[in-house]
């Protein structure tokens, strides 16, 4: 299985992105302009997600770095897989459990007739309706994650600028042309990674692919 990546930050100074990077880089910069009086506004964005960090912007650089993993795991970490259960000791033939996790489902009687009723019974049978649920919602659901992506880091850094209902409501309607329009006379950073959240929004994606 392939490791994730090490997550990703923006630190803004007012509308201009002063590092698109790793946590110890936006942590040093966010520490040389926090000492420097004459700094603007400066906040620190998780990359995938729009979602703003409150640091301590006094603390020092390698407690900052810190501060923002710590943040960044308890805010925006994608979610990790429920942990497998001890092995068991097999005792006899049979198929492995092939990483299967066992949990209560209730459903009424009529279900449980139907589902029993089904090649390879409940357990087979449900497997497949969630995963054939899965697959009819992953376009809708990919594009609610951009849209609530994109609003998230447009509704901080972009609530005051020209268009910006305009632009939200181009946003949930779909309207890449529309919303590309809107954002041309945002700043350039703001514009640029509004854009980037925003695409999958954008996106038709065939549930049967």
């Amino acid at each position: 299985m392939d490791q994730p990546s090490q997550p990703r930050f923006l630190l803004f100074e007012d509308h201009g992105c002063l590092v698109d990077g790793q946590a110890e880089a936006v942590a040093r910069q966010l520490s040389i302009r926090f000492a420097d009086r004459t700094h603007g506004s400066l906040l620190v964005f998780d990359a995938d997600s729009g979602l703003q960090l409150d640091l301590d912007h006094s603390l020092q650089a390698e407690q900052l770095e810190a501060q923002l993993l710590t943040l960044w795991t308890q805010r925006c970490a994608p979610a990790s897989p429920t942990p497998a259960a001890a092995p068991t000791v097999r005792r006899g033939p049979g198929r492995p459990k092939l990483g299967v996790v066992s949990r209560e489902v209730t459903l009424l009687p009529r279900h449980w007739d139907w589902l029993n009723a089904q090649p390879g019974g409940a357990s087979v049978s449900l497997r497949k309706l969630v995963e054939k649920a899965r697959r009819a919602t992953v376009g809708s659901d990919a594009k609610r994650r951009a849209q609530e992506n994109a609003y998230r880091f447009i509704n901080t850094l972009a609530g005051n600028l020209p268009a910006f209902e305009e632009c939200c409501r181009a946003l949930y309607a779909g309207d890449r042309t529309r919303f590309a329009e809107l954002t041309q006379v945002w700043p350039g950073d703001v514009r640029s990674h509004a854009q980037r959240l925003a695409a999958a929004a954008f996106e038709t994606i065939d549930p049967t692919a």
